[in-house]
């Protein structure tokens, strides 16, 4: 099996490691990360300057690794578009130190990256761990290298990926099936002032979530202590809408009428 590995922590983080290192026993690993931090850069591509790409060689290890000055998007696109000889069975992104939970999944980069193989017609999952501080990848990395099977034998839809998120700090109770929860982030922006006297902001927040009481969703899953398995897809359209939507007199010439166009 050959895996395309990424994230959006950079490169060098420990999770990425962790996760490395767990498919090294099963598979042919190449890395393809951001040379830093890229979180919550979402979909974002790098199309104003060139990309730059350094190899990175791994102790005890035939895994190839590259750093890309770019986003999370940009290495699994660079990956599968110029660095890579053959395409890979499947695209791991993680393993994120923190969640990717709910809406979430809007700005992650890390299932950005995972995304982008979707969008080139290759499976993937995105992996990431609940908790933000003092991180242990052991259950994380341990599972998804058992995962993995019935993935590449199930193979999701074209334009689906899987989003996993694994609890912290206990064994897993098990795996739920589950959707997209609801999570916002209240107090958001801290306005503050610098030494010479200019004000500016700084996008922090804590995130509230809507239904984590919900047993169908990832938000509940997670906080009892299961795994989430949560099928995501590109196509974010609302069908049940589209017929509503036709109605509106608005979409049936009555601006044009008025626009004389």
């Amino acid at each position: 099996m050959r895996f395309l590995v990424s994230n959006d922590d950079g490169i060098y983080a420990d999770g990425i490691k962790a996760l490395r290192r767990a498919l090294e026993r099963i598979g042919e690993v190449t890395v393809v990360a951001p040379d830093r931090e890229r979180s919550a850069s979402g979909h974002g591509i790098t199309v104003h300057r060139p990309l730059r790409t350094k190899i990175i060689k791994y102790k005890n290890s035939s895994t190839l690794g590259y750093a890309v000055d770019g986003t999370p998007a940009d290495c699994v696109k660079l990956g599968l578009e110029a660095l890579l000889k053959h395409p890979p069975d499947l695209i791991i992104s993680g393993i994120n130190f923190g969640p990717n939970l709910g809406t979430d999944v809007l700005y992650s980069g890390t299932v950005s990256a995972a995304f982008e193989g979707v969008i080139n017609g290759i499976p993937a999952v995105a992996v990431s761990l609940n908790t933000w501080v003092d991180p242990d990848y052991t259950y994380a990395a341990e599972f998804i290298t058992e995962y993995i099977p019935y993935v590449l034998k199930h193979k999701p839809p074209l334009g689906v990926m899987l989003n996993i998120n694994v609890p912290h700090g206990i064994k897993p109770k098990g795996v739920r099936v589950t959707r997209l929860g609801s999570r916002r982030y209240i107090d958001v922006v801290d306005q503050r002032t610098d030494p010479r006297g200019r004000v500016y902001f700084w996008m922090a927040g804590e995130p509230e979530d809507i239904d984590d009481h919900d047993p169908e969703t990832d938000l509940n899953a997670v906080k009892e202590g299961y795994i989430s398995v949560t099928p995501i897809q590109i196509d974010i359209t609302n069908y049940k809408y589209i017929n509503e939507l036709k109605k509106w007199p608005a979409n049936n010439g009555e601006i044009f009428k008025k626009l004389n166009w």
